[in-house]
């Protein structure tokens, strides 16, 4: 069974911050609504001029410098967004060009919502074998403040831009177990796009919890019964990171300590794709992760779609 193992990790995030002060001048709402409601203290939103591009090229960057390879190293270049600076072309072909990778390294982008990252990662764990070199960019990331009306209060104290990279190795040497899944309904959480008059996200927020505490602990149920391990044995639990409250709520199901479930929601809120590449590359920068250490991710979106993937963090390997 070929695995990825992760060598190196990247995220990028604009300077710009707005607090939820900042936004209870716009919307009817408080600092201490938002907080007892979401964990959410602040988020990023991008300037006027700034691109998802430059963002993404920044992370990448970081993941690259990280893992110790070449851009020309990559076979692989892969990005979960539902904001991309064009229509077409793909982001992940704006990155490709920025760094210039190789003509023979396909580029191209997956659109499941805030699971964009984890089906990445589990396309590049079955596309890597058959790639001319066994390395992948992968990016998760949006600048959801492009398409969120800040005068709805529903939305607007929910989301942040940001964007997260890893570097992945394709590998039989690393366990990897993943799961993926979608039930098409439109109605929960859903954007008409750049283009529309209906372009601002709307999302029917019950309908969403309801669905993050359906699929999210049965699909780790799922990928522990995979891997034939127990919940103990995980040492590290990375949700997608759209409300402490799910957070809260999907460790109470599993029976695991909240402590396990590493958070940054209250500095950047929901970043949709990004949230879960954010979230490894910080707990990457803190130390966090040690070699053999079991790591599961989890998330849902838009789509609606969830998606799961365990695997044991590694040290870098040698060059």
């Amino acid at each position: 069974m070929n695995g990825l193992q992760i060598l190196g990790t990247g995220r990028a995030l604009p300077e710009h911050v707005v607090t939820n002060d900042d936004l209870a001048k716009i919307v009817d709402t408080s600092d201490e609504w938002i907080v007892s409601r979401t964990g959410i203290k602040e988020r990023r939103f991008a300037r006027e001029g700034e691109t998802l591009t430059q963002f993404a090229v920044e992370a990448a960057r970081q993941a690259i410098a990280r893992a110790g390879i070449r851009p020309e190293d990559l076979g692989l270049c892969l990005m979960g967004t539902v904001t991309s600076d064009n229509a077409t072309p793909a982001q992940s072909c704006l990155v490709h060009q920025a760094l210039r990778l190789p003509e023979d390294c396909p580029a191209f982008d997956l659109s499941a919502g805030c699971s964009g990252f984890l089906y990445a990662m589990e396309t590049a764990a079955a596309l890597l074998p058959r790639m001319s070199r066994p390395y992948a960019l992968i990016l998760g990331g949006e600048l959801l403040s492009r398409i969120t009306n800040m005068e709805d209060r529903s939305t607007c104290i929910l989301f942040g831009d940001g964007v997260g990279a890893v570097v992945v190795k394709s590998t039989q040497d690393a366990p990897w177990y993943a799961h993926l899944g979608a039930r098409g309904e439109r109605d929960i959480l859903w954007s008409g796009g750049m283009g529309s008059e209906e372009r601002y996200l709307h999302m029917n927020g019950q309908e969403v919890f309801k669905f993050a505490l359906e699929t999210v602990p049965q699909a780790a149920r799922t990928l522990l019964a995979k891997a034939g391990m127990e919940k103990e044995q995980v040492d590290w639990y990375v949700l997608h990171q759209a409300n402490h409250r799910i957070v809260e709520s999907v460790a109470r199901r599993l029976k695991v300590p909240l402590s396990k479930c590493y958070e940054n929601i209250e500095r950047y809120g929901n970043t949709s794709a990004g949230t879960i590449p954010i979230a490894l590359d910080e707990m990457a920068e803190q130390g966090l992760l040690k070699a053999g250490q079991w790591i599961m991710c989890l998330g849902f979106g838009s789509g609606m779609t969830w998606g799961g993937a365990l695997f044991q963090w590694q040290d870098k390997e040698e060059k």
